[in-house]
């Protein structure tokens, strides 16, 4: 994978993954766009307390894949991050592109069909952390998994800011890791 080619995965992740979740809003639950977004219900309070989740629970996460078990399992994009070179820049726009366009899709969409449970374990598993062929694969998952939770709950809390920040700033710590490791 080239550098090129993760800026367009980052793209179409923020373009493309909440479209399913815009034409139904739009088409089938007509809501109207300016609150499917939430702008009215923009506050910093939520935001912020989206950022210090994110940064928590990816600092957990960190120290928790930091087990010996984990050595043995190749963890997800950690080896494709490593020859790119990714800098701080590249991981606060791929950060920004994964928490908007994910969690328009799941939480704004998804959500409200399968409910916080069903709508974490389908996150999880669409990131590809569950494996029945790779059990131990699976403990990336469960790791995550209570993370997943936190986003569905602060949604129905606090709003989708609070989701999108929690999501950018806790892939955001783990990017920064990856880069100090490099280094």
């Amino acid at each position: 994978m080239t550098k090129t080619r993760l800026y367009l995965v980052g793209l179409i992740t923020l373009v493309i993954s909440p479209v399913p979740t815009i034409l139904w809003s739009i088409f089938v639950d007509q809501i109207p766009l300016n609150e499917l977004f939430q702008f009215n219900n923009f506050e910093l309070i939520p935001v912020a307390y989206g950022i210090e989740i994110g940064f928590c629970y990816a600092i957990l996460a960190s120290t928790l894949l930091k087990a010996p078990v984990f050595d043995r399992i190749p963890l997800p994009l950690e080896s494709a991050l490593k020859t790119l070179n990714i800098n701080y820049i590249d991981a606060i726009f791929l950060s920004i592109c994964a928490g908007v366009g994910e969690e328009l899709l799941f939480r704004s969409g998804i959500q409200s069909y399968l409910g916080i449970l069903g709508t974490a374990i389908c996150f999880v598993a669409v990131h590809g952390y569950f494996s029945i062929r790779k059990p131990l694969k699976s403990l990336y998952g469960l790791i995550v998994l209570p993370f997943a939770l936190i986003l569905g709950l602060g949604f129905q809390h606090f709003g989708l800011w609070f989701a999108i920040s929690a999501h950018a700033m806790y892939d955001c710590v783990l990017f920064a890791e990856l880069i100090q490791k490099r280094n």
